[in-house]
C-alpha cells in the first residue's frame, strides 16, 4: 500500500500542493506588486478587470497578490517553527525515554513545569520585549510546540528500548548515541510524521493569532493572519477583505489536519500490516 492509495492522503495533498504552487507563482505571474498603491481603487470588489481577482484593500492595494504572499508567510513560519519544534522535541524526548530513570523523571519534570507557563502570554512579551522580528517568531512559536512532541516521542521511546533489537545493541557494545540514532530514531518516524503535520496547523494558528493581534508579521510583510486583522476592520464595506484570507486560512487547517490523520491511518495499516 502506497501513500497515494489513502484519498484522503491524496486529496488533502493535492489541495495544499495546489495552493502552495499558486503562492508561489501568483506573484509572478500577477501584473501588480504587493506594495504598489491606487487610491483611486480602494476597496474595489474582486473583478477579472485589470487582473484584480480578490479585489484590493484599503489603500488601493491588490489582494490576491498580498493573498498569496501572506500563505508563503505563514507556511513558512509554521514550517520551520514546526522543524524547531520537531528537532527539539525529538532529541530531548528519545534521550529521557531511553535513559529513564532520575534522568527521565528530572526532564519530564522540567515539561511538566513548562507546560504550567501561560506560553501564549510569554511569547506576547517576548514580541514586546526583543520587538516585532521576524526571526523570533520562529522561535516563539518552536518554543511553544516542541513540549508535546517531546512527551510523544518519550512514550515511543520507553517502548522501544525494551525491544529485542535495543537489547542486541547493547550486548554488543554499540554506544548510547548510536542506539539512539541508528535504532531508536528510525522506528519514531511514522510517529514523528504524523505529529509534524498536526503541529503545523498549531504553529498557524499561533502565527495568526499574533499577526491579528499586531504583534506578529509588520508592514510592508502580510501573512494570513494579519490580512484577517485588516479585513475585521473593513468587513462592513468589504468582506470580500475578510473572507478570502480566512476562507483560504481554514482551508489549509483543514487540509494540513486531514493530511495527518490520513498519514496516521497510513502507518497504522502498515504497522498491522
Amino acid at each position: 500500500m502506497s501513500l497515494l492509495d489513502n484519498r484522503t492522503i491524496r486529496v488533502s495533498g493535492g489541495i495544499l500542493l495546489a495552493v502552495t504552487v499558486c503562492a508561489l507563482a501568483g506573484p509572478w505571474i500577477s501584473p501588480h506588486d504587493y506594495l504598489a498603491t491606487d487610491f483611486d481603487r480602494q476597496l474595489m470588489s474582486p473583478t477579472m478587470k485589470g487582473g484584480q481577482v480578490f479585489g484590493t484593500d484599503d489603500l488601493g492595494r491588490d489582494l490576491f497578490v498580498r493573498t498569496m504572499l501572506g500563505i508563503r508567510v505563514t507556511l513558512l513560519v509554521a514550517i520551520v517553527a514546526s522543524a524547531v519544534s520537531l528537532v527539539i522535541g525529538v532529541a530531548y524526548g528519545a534521550i529521557a525515554g531511553f535513559v529513564g530513570g532520575r534522568v527521565d523523571a528530572a526532564m519530564m519534570r522540567f515539561v511538566d513545569t513548562l507546560y504550567a507557563l501561560p506560553f501564549i502570554f510569554f511569547v506576547i512579551l517576548l514580541m514586546v520585549v526583543f520587538e516585532r522580528n521576524f526571526l523570533l517568531i520562529f522561535v516563539a512559536i518552536g518554543a511553544v510546540n516542541w513540549l508535546d512532541m517531546a512527551r510523544i516521542v518519550r512514550g515511543q521511546t520507553l517502548s522501544l528500548r525494551e525491544r529485542e533489537f535495543v537489547d542486541a545493541a547493547r550486548l554488543t557494545g554499540v554506544s548510547t548515541a548510536r542506539i539512539l540514532l541508528h535504532h531508536i530514531a528510525p522506528n519514531l518516524i511514522g510517529i514523528v510524521v504524523v505529529y509534524v503535520t498536526l503541529t503545523i496547523p498549531q504553529a498557524i494558528l499561533v502565527e495568526s493569532f499574533l499577526s491579528f493581534l499586531g504583534l506578529g508579521i509588520q508592514e510592508p510583510q502580510t501573512s494570513l493572519g494579519a490580512l484577517v486583522d485588516a479585513g475585521v476592520k473593513q468587513m462592513e464595506v468589504a468582506s470580500w477583505s475578510l473572507l478570502i484570507p480566512a476562507g483560504l486560512l481554514a482551508l489549509i487547517l483543514l487540509c494540513f489536519n486531514f493530511l495527518g490523520d490520513g498519514l496516521r491511518d497510513f502507518f497504522d495499516v502498515r504497522h498491522t500490516g
